[in-house]
């Protein structure tokens, strides 16, 4: 995957454009860091206050998988004068909702007048500097946690065509609203290695960021949660165009060991708000899911392992 690489002569940035990371990281105190990103999208969904709600749970997503708390927020907005203001409303409701269900105060925003509906977040957490969890640093023989179901894309995809099975649509839904709050709270419990949210790039796109070039991936497709109805989807060619061009970047680097190639299209599948990505010391990963669990975060797995490598993914089917 391609990132815009720089870096700066100021002390106080933790982290910025010169990793892979999910968010930005700013020293503010000694005890104190400051956590922002920002993220907004186009309507996947027909209802709009659901629109609102997904768009602002996936923003804070990058929050959490920091190991961050998000505080607060601003409204971004693109809308047409030819829609509907009062549908804009229902997906600012939305977003609300999702911001009082993670404490976070929206404290403001920006609209622009825009030919396509979009809505989104700029979100600010704070961490201490001493938690901050990053992409990378994570070691050889650490296991792999996924705590969402992958599929999401490719069932918007198919809702946008009018394809999308009831049950499916449901599935992801329920799935797409429910913050990484939990998930990021059982983290911090137990102590992880390394973590980051499975969103655009898809579950191949963002572990082979995770791996860098000094570790390899062992993953264990029987063991991934899977969206209801997602690979049948995938099956019939219906693929989101972001899945198709993570494909492209990250195949080089994946041996699918023999997959049929529906179920690797969903391993490719260019997620929103997705689950967190977690490497953990094998030791602890039982206390993890045990964390997670308590939580409610059951549709969590173990999904694989690293090992000692050059940036690959393995998959055994």
């Amino acid at each position: 995957m391609r990132h815009v690489t720089t870096t700066t002569a100021d002390p106080g940035v933790l982290v910025g454009l010169d990793t892979p990371d999910d968010a930005g990281v700013y020293l503010v105190a000694p005890d104190v860091a400051i956590v922002q990103t920002v993220d907004f999208f186009t309507p996947i969904v027909d209802d709009p206050f659901t629109w609102g709600r997904i768009a602002a749970v996936n923003a804070m997503s990058d929050v959490y998988a920091m190991g961050a708390r998000p505080v607060t927020a601003l409204n971004l907005v693109g809308w047409p004068r030819s829609l509907d203001f009062e549908i804009l409303g229902a997906v600012i409701e939305g977003g609300a909702a999702a911001c009082n269900e993670a404490g976070v105060t929206v404290i403001g925003g920006h609209s622009v007048d825009d030919p396509e509906p979009k809505f989104g977040l700029a979100v600010t957490g704070v961490v201490h500097p001493e938690v901050v969890l990053r992409t990378r640093g994570a070691s050889s023989g650490a296991d792999l946690i996924l705590t969402k179901p992958l599929g999401t894309g490719i069932i918007s995809s198919a809702i946008k065509e009018g394809q999308a099975p009831q049950e499916s649509i449901e599935a992801a839904v329920a799935s797409m609203v429910a913050l990484n709050r939990a998930a990021c709270d059982s983290m911090l419990e137990v102590g992880v290695e390394a973590a980051t949210d499975v969103t655009g790039y898809g579950l191949f796109g963002h572990l082979h960021e995770m791996l860098g070039t000094r570790l390899d991936a062992e993953v264990e497709f029987a063991s991934i949660p899977l969206l209801s109805g997602a690979v049948k989807l995938a099956e019939r060619g219906i693929l989101p165009g972001g899945s198709k061009r993570n494909r492209d970047a990250v195949a080089p680097s994946v041996d699918g060991g023999g997959l049929d190639e529906a179920s690797l299209a969903v391993l490719y599948d260019a997620q929103t708000s997705g689950g967190l990505l977690i490497a953990i010391d094998a030791t602890k990963t039982a206390a993890l899911m045990d964390a997670l669990i308590e939580r409610g975060i059951t549709a969590a797995r173990r999904i694989g392992s690293l090992r000692k490598g050059s940036g690959r993914i393995r998959v055994q089917s």
